[in-house]
């Protein structure tokens, strides 16, 4: 290769990566993550788990590299797959949990959480409310407990699909993809299946059926990832919600919904514990998630908002635009 060449070359990955966002590194990075610790693993589905990791590296790559090196930069689709993409891939991965967790770490670590949890804090919230059990209390937490997922879907749908506010959807997507990346990496790490399975024996009451109740119990026996607790999720993302809705409530509609989200966040905190999905541990970790999430969602939005400024660079997230046929 001559040395033309291969100036041409360090100038056109120099303006590739020149064009990269914060949401482009944190997505490849995960997904590449999940692909390394994939390598070389034993066990039943090890195969299809790997080429399931594969796919979606594949996807993000595909879409990320389309638009940063400007081969679609406008129009409808592209920008709406991009937006929908990097968010999405992120959080779909987590229903490919179920099969990869246990290739890549099958320890339990249940126990030294429930001992953590006596020695700092001195109680664990599932063990009190097993006397608080009834009708009512079950489905109370249940429904908020359910309403995590429409709590993300309001957010999201109206965020990413139409948001022409380029901080408000910047930190928006950079703060659930570092939740759900970070979260779901520390799963590996931490892996246990939650006082549910681990204190079993000891709990006095049975959860009456109710609507919620019971569909809360299908959820998470069909689609959950079973080893899935530290942190929570369930406690990140609402509170984050609440953070970035308060942040921005000289706007509509959160002037009038961050109280609303707050409440309903607060209700799927303890509805975690009560349902004894999680420790306590398991939720100071996901606040403590929430909180980083939230203020890297801020700073790296106003980096990065300058930084393409000073270099005249397109949006981080293209706008989605339609284009109207010429006649």
């Amino acid at each position: 290769m001559s040395r033309v060449t291969q100036a041409a070359v360090r100038a056109d990955l120099s303006r590739l990566f020149r064009n990269f966002a914060p949401q482009d590194w944190i997505v490849l990075g995960y997904l590449g993550l999940l692909n390394v610790t994939i390598i070389g693993a034993k066990g039943h589905g090890a195969s299809k788990s790997a080429l399931q990791m594969g796919a979606l590296l594949g996807l993000g790559t595909a879409v990320v590299f389309s638009v940063r090196l400007r081969i679609f930069t406008s129009g409808f689709w592209v920008p709406l797959v991009y937006r929908v993409s990097m968010q999405g891939i992120v959080q779909f991965s987590y229903f490919l949990l179920g099969t990869y967790l246990p290739l890549v770490n099958p320890r339990c670590l249940d126990q030294n959480l429930y001992s953590f949890d006596k020695l700092v804090f001195g109680f664990e919230t599932c063990v009190w409310a097993d006397a608080h059990i009834t009708p009512l209390t079950s489905e109370w937490f249940a429904f908020f407990y359910f309403c995590y997922f429409f709590l993300l879907l309001v957010h999201s749908v109206p965020i990413v699909l139409f948001s022409r506010d380029e901080r408000l959807l910047s930190e928006f997507c950079v703060g659930m993809i570092v939740l759900f990346s970070v979260g779901q990496t520390v799963y590996a790490l931490v892996p246990g299946f939650g006082p549910v399975r681990a204190l079993a024996t000891t709990f006095r009451h049975q959860y009456p059926h109710g609507l919620w109740l019971d569909s809360v119990m299908r959820a998470v026996a069909t689609g959950g990832a079973k080893k899935d607790i530290f942190p929570s999720l369930h406690t990140a993302a609402p509170t984050f919600l609440t953070l970035f809705s308060f942040r921005h409530r000289h706007l509509v509609p959160f002037r009038y919904t961050w109280p609303v989200v707050g409440f309903f966040a607060a209700n799927i905190i303890i509805a975690t514990m009560f349902l004894r999905w999680h420790w306590v541990i398991d939720v100071a970790a996901g606040l403590v998630l929430a909180g980083v999430g939230w203020w890297l969602s801020v700073e790296l939005t106003r980096f990065e908002l300058r930084r393409r400024a000073k270099l005249g660079l397109a949006p981080s997230l293209p706008p989605v635009t339609w284009q109207r046929r010429r006649r």
